[in-house]
């Protein structure tokens, strides 16, 4: 009776795939405008071709229509795309045979066109077929060549990546068929980590299943129950009813582990009828089985023998080669329960014979040599990979350090350069100061001056002023050394100055007939032995103050030297003189026919100015020309600021 109702189920169904030439008055203009549109556009992804041709995916007479047009336009992608969907079709009604001879033709199309995206597409699903009818061999040899030709573009896309995923799945599947339950979970996680990154929602469904069987299998029962949970969530998300229909039967089975029995068969018995709506003859197979398997263990025997013999003509019917193996399994089982061992074992020889032709040694050979070549060839990949960055790397490296190398070269040099140039300013600026320190020492020392007094002293040997001439010659002999100590000294405290130029106007005092008034006076209890000046700075402005203000002016002669303490820290040294002032002087000069250069204080100014720079702080020199109410000049005075040292 069963077998009258699948008959007349699979002519329905073969009668609902129409065939290749019987579309063409049932077209409708619509359709005929999207393949136009698709024709001249001719786009390159499967993503794009599937956006246009979406709403047709499922209608078998639409797909032979785009298959005919793309053909007779050599848009091979095209033709390609529509056969894969029709393919797609007959996977779904379980006609294998004719659903791999359109993915074949698939195949060739997208080779043809040199397009990488539907060629690995196209093996995936010809994967899928020759697993769901148990052809190992085939399976795994069409995965390997989808995921390696995928794992080989530089750059994939969208459509490349879940094509990948899917390659993995179907090599987890295979892997778990051959009890190899590790490789499995390590593919079916691989392949969930690009769909969780593409949002594949149909794909995460699968491989929750994939998983849950895997751990299920290993009898980790409450992983398997979770994964199945996630997978039909997953399923009711996209709505998918066959993949809700898989997963409620995968958590009836747990439940049959669990012990659940009454809640298995109850989920089993209402998917049952779901199954046969959508007309999925594997689905139906196998919950036929597992449903006579659970009444086995409820202890209804002959409803469990009912749902076995109708799941094992549906597997026989449709070439289920695992199915029948399980269902005789089953029976054997359920002939044993009920003491009739002779047909118990006739079913188990059943069983193992088909068990043995899914599992023999050949499809073992092949497949181990095809794990382990797969494997191999996968950690040669990994090694090139690695050796091919380790070079790249190396020769950052080594352009790297040649750069680094030019950098350092270039900043020694110029390094090297501001050196020389700091070092050549400093040559100059000592040289010049050498220079001023030679012009200063020249100029305490001027010829004028040592004849003169020498004369001085002279007068007062020839006039046999004894006392005079020694007391006058230990001077000068001590002033003459204490300019020569001097100069060759930067700076010296202002004690040693003032006992210098002591020495210096009681010298000139004896050409002046000791009529000049030198006083020093020494305020704010300032130490001058703590104090540093450039040496030889106060007797340029002194000889100034004797021969230009006071030489030609009548009456008592003075000048005063004052220290005191001035702003922010200076030093105040003040000359001032009643003199005849400096416009006099000068006309006075003009009117000699000896003109009398003095350079003394412009060399000092210079020095000072020099000593600013070097110790970056202020020596400054002001000159006052003073006035009586009758604007009468009445001397000079002349203010040295120097910083304390």
């Amino acid at each position: 009776m069963y077998k009258f109702k699948f008959k007349f189920l699979f002519f329905l169904l073969y009668t609902l795939v129409p065939q290749h030439h019987s579309y063409s008055q049932d077209i409708p203009e619509n359709l005929k405008e999207i393949v136009d549109t698709l024709l001249s556009k001719t786009p390159k992804e499967c993503q794009e071709i599937h956006s246009l041709l979406a709403t047709y995916s499922n209608d078998s007479t639409a797909l032979r229509y785009i298959e005919n047009r793309a053909t007779n336009n050599k848009y091979l992608l095209g033709e390609a795309y529509a056969l894969n969907q029709l393919g797609n079709l007959y996977r779904d009604l379980s006609i294998y045979p004719k659903a791999i001879e359109l993915y074949q033709s698939a195949l060739e199309a997208s080779i043809k066109a040199n397009n990488i995206e539907i060629r690995v597409h196209s093996l995936n699903m010809l994967s899928t077929v020759y697993r769901n009818t148990d052809a190992i061999k085939s399976a795994l040899d069409s995965s390997q060549e989808a995921l390696e030709l995928a794992e080989n573009v530089t750059e994939p896309n969208d459509g490349v990546k879940r094509s990948i995923t899917v390659s993995l799945n179907s090599i987890g599947g295979i892997y778990q068929m051959l009890e190899q339950y590790d490789l499995a979970i390590e593919k079916y996680e691989r392949s969930m980590i690009l769909q969780k990154e593409l949002d594949d929602k149909q794909g995460l469904a699968i491989s929750h299943k994939n998983l849950g069987e895997c751990y299920e299998y290993q009898g980790e029962l409450e992983p398997a129950l979770k994964n199945f949970r996630r997978a039909l969530v997953y399923n009711e998300i996209i709505n998918s009813n066959r993949g809700k229909i898989i997963c409620n039967y995968n958590i009836a089975h747990v439940y049959v582990h669990m012990g659940k029995i009454k809640e298995a068969i109850s989920i089993l018995e209402n998917n049952l009828l779901k199954a046969i709506s959508i007309n999925d003859q594997k689905i139906i197979t196998t919950i036929y089985i597992n449903l006579g398997w659970s009444l086995i263990r409820f202890g209804d025997y002959d409803a469990a023998e009912t749902n076995l013999e109708s799941g094992l003509s549906l597997a026989t019917s449709n070439e289920f080669y695992a199915e029948i193996a399980e269902a005789n399994k089953f029976l054997s089982e359920l002939w044993i329960k009920r003491d009739d061992y002779q047909k118990g074992m006739r079913y188990f020889k059943e069983s193992r014979k088909y068990e043995e032709r899914i599992t023999n040694s050949l499809n073992l050979r092949y497949v181990n040599d095809m794990i382990l070549r797969y494997e191999s060839q996968k950690r040669a990949n990994q090694l090139d990979r690695l050796a091919k960055e380790n070079e790249t790397v190396r020769l950052k490296l080594k352009k790297n350090r040649t750069m680094l190398t030019i950098i350092g070269i270039f900043l020694i040099l110029l390094v090297g350069i501001l050196y020389i140039l700091y070092r050549q300013s400093q040559l100059n600026a000592e040289k010049k100061l050498l220079t001023l320190e030679q012009s200063m020492l020249r100029s305490q020392m001027n010829p004028h001056f040592l004849f003169n007094s020498l004369n001085s002293i002279k007068l007062y040997i020839i006039n046999n002023e004894k006392k005079n001439a020694v007391h006058y010659l230990n001077k000068f002999s001590k002033l003459v050394r204490k300019i020569l100590e001097a100069s060759s000294q930067r700076e010296i405290s202002l004690a040693d100055e003032l006992e210098t130029v002591a020495l210096y106007m009681n010298i000139e005092n004896i050409r002046f007939s000791n009529e000049i008034n030198f006083n020093i006076h020494i305020k704010d209890d300032i130490n001058t032995h703590n104090i540093k000046i450039p040496s030889l700075i106060l007797q340029p402005f002194l000889e100034n103050a004797l021969w230009h203000g006071l030489s030609s002016k009548e009456g008592a002669k003075n000048i005063d030297l004052e220290i005191k303490k001035g702003k922010s820290g200076f030093i105040e040294i003040i000359i001032t003189d009643n003199g005849v002032g400096r416009d006099a002087a000068e006309k006075i000069k003009d009117s000699k026919v000896l003109k009398r250069k003095s350079v003394g204080i412009d060399i000092t100014k210079e020095r000072l100015a020099n000593f600013s720079r070097d110790y970056e702080n202020f020596f400054h020199v002001d000159i006052i020309d003073k006035f009586d109410d009758d604007t009468n000049p009445m001397g000079t005075q002349i203010v040295i600021y120097i910083p304390t040292i």
